[in-house]
């Protein structure tokens, strides 16, 4: 456990936690802490089970075995009313945007403020229009479809969404993925403006290692189930560890060995 969260009651506290796929074991006895405001990136190569950790803690997957808890609540086995009210802590920042074709831009972002909370089509626009405005977009993108925005654009609205419903803990999917440096870095310092604004505690999974450093007040690294590393972002480049090292710095030499098809 890291000294923040030590000191701090945890947000997000994982002792154990497992999760196979028939024979293939994709966690392997997680062990995580996040306190509250706390931003928290794991790292790890591609199939490593980073979106499913995310997803056993959200509960669209089940795990296997082991602790979940949000705010000391256990929510791997609660009913499905208890889990609709932890739910609603959260929101997510999904890798594609996973944004509706049909639907404008602005009910996009008042989807969850409709539909779960159930609020009025005005007042849910009304929200959106500035929920948009604290990603740097204007009410004119409102009414615009998704399809008609750009790469960056597009994450800014998913990002406006995940907020919108002023969450106490946000998830982000490869933030940055298919985007230009300069856009990543951007939707970078937007995730860093949001989280800080409003207090919101955050768990962002990605191999991009820019964005890492400079969204997380933590780096963890995922390899064969395991968290291997944990420790503050600001000592990712010295960790002492080879397989952070070999994956922070991109060799293609060092203990990870890539599975190549000749």
């Amino acid at each position: 456990m890291s000294a923040t969260a030590q000191n701090q009651a945890s947000k997000i506290r994982l002792r154990d936690v497992h999760k196979s796929f028939g024979a293939k074991k994709v966690l392997a006895g997680i062990d995580l802490d996040i306190a509250k405001g706390e931003s928290v990136v794991v790292i790890g190569g591609s199939g490593t089970g980073k979106s499913v950790l995310i997803k056993c803690i959200i509960g669209i997957l089940l795990a296997d075995s082991g602790l979940i808890q949000v705010d000391g609540q256990d929510v791997a086995q609660v009913e499905a009313n208890a889990r609709d009210a932890v739910n609603r802590k959260f929101g997510m920042l999904f890798q594609g945007g996973a944004l509706f074709d049909s639907l404008p831009v602005w009910e996009n972002v008042a989807f969850g403020l409709m539909q779960r909370e159930r609020m009025s089509r005005a007042h849910a626009k009304e929200r959106a229009v500035e929920t948009l405005a604290k990603v740097g977009l204007n009410a004119d993108v409102g009414e615009l479809s998704p399809s008609e925005l750009s790469g960056g654009m597009q994450k800014r609205v998913g990002l406006a969404r995940a907020i919108a419903g002023e969450p106490e803990i946000v998830f982000f999917d490869e933030p940055t993925t298919g985007l230009d440096p300069i856009m990543a870095d951007v939707i970078n310092d937007l995730i860093i403006s949001v989280v800080k604004q409003q207090g919101i505690t955050a768990l962002s999974i990605t191999h991009d290692m820019h964005s890492a450093r400079k969204i997380g007040d933590r780096i963890t690294m995922l390899y064969e189930g395991k968290l291997i590393w944990d420790g503050a972002a600001k000592e990712v480049d010295r960790s002492g560890n080879p397989f952070v090292d070999q994956f922070v710095h991109g060799n293609a030499e060092g203990p990870i060995k890539m599975q190549v098809r000749r």
